[in-house]
């Protein structure tokens, strides 16, 4: 259990889901914590999670669509804890309108695309610094194919683009950067589908597993990705979907 020991972690939208998933597995194996969302409360209760497990946690609320609380983000990180060696660029939102939108679709982009850049943009500034580190950023399936609305699907195009550009410019560097592309996954997010009994079923039986997948399934995924077990693995868009777009 010191897959991360000594290592320090930022998770973004670690509220819940597949953040707070994370975040709780990058601390039990062995990284010091800051945990961030726009939600203060539900980060509170991540870094409490986390502290009663044992592990080294701080909460940092921010919206990663403002680039200058992202640079707070990662200062906080190394006023805290000395340093920065992973970065999980987490935090997303959905677009849920089959009509486009235009202002939800500026949303979604400065949300999901803008969050993610900023996110990489310190943490790389930082992990230059050290002399290396690793970014896991949040894609879907909706990254690697048609599936969801418009704007998410530009939202997490962009997002693998972004991280196979970033790990080609950072490799020399030693920062890796990866992408993890979940299926549907049960998380507050995905919540309003779910509490609906029929489009449960209907989404258990798109997964050839006959089920949709766990917050922690992916989280296991980004310890992976972040840690050295995967060390000659760089610019990746990691599937983790039950065979989803296999079917």
């Amino acid at each position: 259990m010191d897959t991360l020991k000594d290592k320090v972690a930022i998770v973004t939208g670690a509220g819940g889901g597949i953040g707070r998933a994370s975040a709780l597995l990058y601390a039990r194996e062995g990284a010091a914590v800051v945990v961030s969302d726009v939600n203060l409360s539900a980060i509170e209760e991540t870094v409490a999670m986390i502290r009663a497990a044992g592990g080294r946690a701080a909460a940092q609320a921010c919206n990663v669509a403002q680039e200058g609380e992202v640079a707070i983000l990662v200062d906080r990180a190394v006023s805290e804890f000395g340093r920065l060696d992973c970065m999980f660029n987490n935090a997303g939102i959905s677009g849920s309108d089959p009509v486009i939108d235009m202002a939800v679709f500026r949303r979604t982009i400065e949300v999901n695309v803008m969050g993610v850049a900023h996110g990489i943009k310190y943490a790389v500034a930082q992990m230059r610094k050290q002399g290396g580190g690793t970014i896991v950023n949040t894609a879907s399936i909706a990254g690697v194919s048609g599936s969801g609305t418009l704007e998410y699907c530009a939202s997490k195009h962009a997002v693998v683009g972004m991280t196979r550009s970033a790990a080609l410019r950072y490799a020399k560097e030693k920062i890796r950067v990866n992408a993890v592309c979940p299926g549907v996954i049960v998380t507050p997010m995905t919540a309003p589908m779910i509490d609906n009994p029929a489009m449960k079923a209907h989404l258990d039986s798109m997964c050839p597993m006959g089920r949709m997948g766990e917050a922690e399934e992916i989280a296991e995924a980004v310890l992976w990705l972040s840690s050295s077990k995967s060390s000659f693995v760089t610019g990746h868009a990691l599937v983790v979907d039950g065979g989803f777009m296999c079917a």
